[in-house]
């Protein structure tokens, strides 16, 4: 019974290093990105910044977790959750740095184009760049193992 309450405590503090890279993840898109993040996606209900924001989201979520399974043969729970931050934060870094590149190939400013939303319909667009930050997560969680 004591394993389970102690595992049950180790996925909470992997929760709070996640949460706490998700958050880094928002403000990040947030800085690159025009507008308000929130506002854009919550109150504008712009589909194309939805997109943007619910793929980083996901691309965040799996660099954390490759980030946990990297670290379980490390050395202790704490030096775990600080792997597990730092790569998290170096994802999330590497993904703002493809997203800025992006934007600089592309045509307007990253975030623009993409959070141009016609007849109800994202910027294809915003497709691309959720098809980037997905792929460059799996290249970071692959770079993990």
């Amino acid at each position: 019974m004591t394993e389970i309450f102690e595992s049950t405590g180790q996925a909470l503090l992997y929760g709070v290093v996640g949460l706490v890279v998700m958050a880094a993840g928002f403000l990040a898109l947030d800085l690159v990105t025009p507008g308000k993040l929130f506002h854009v996606v919550w109150a504008d209900r712009n589909r194309g910044a939805a997109v943007l924001l619910g793929s980083q989201s996901l691309a965040v979520g799996l660099v954390v977790m490759e980030a946990i399974r990297a670290s379980e043969s490390e050395q202790g729970l704490g030096h775990g959750l600080v792997s597990t931050l730092l790569y998290g934060l170096a994802g999330v870094l590497v993904m703002t740095v493809v997203g800025i590149v992006i934007g600089v190939l592309t045509p307007g400013r990253m975030g623009a184009t993409v959070f141009d939303d016609e007849d109800g319909r994202p910027h294809p667009a915003a497709w691309v760049q959720a098809g980037m930050y997905l792929g460059t997560a799996a290249m970071v969680g692959a770079a993990l193992s």
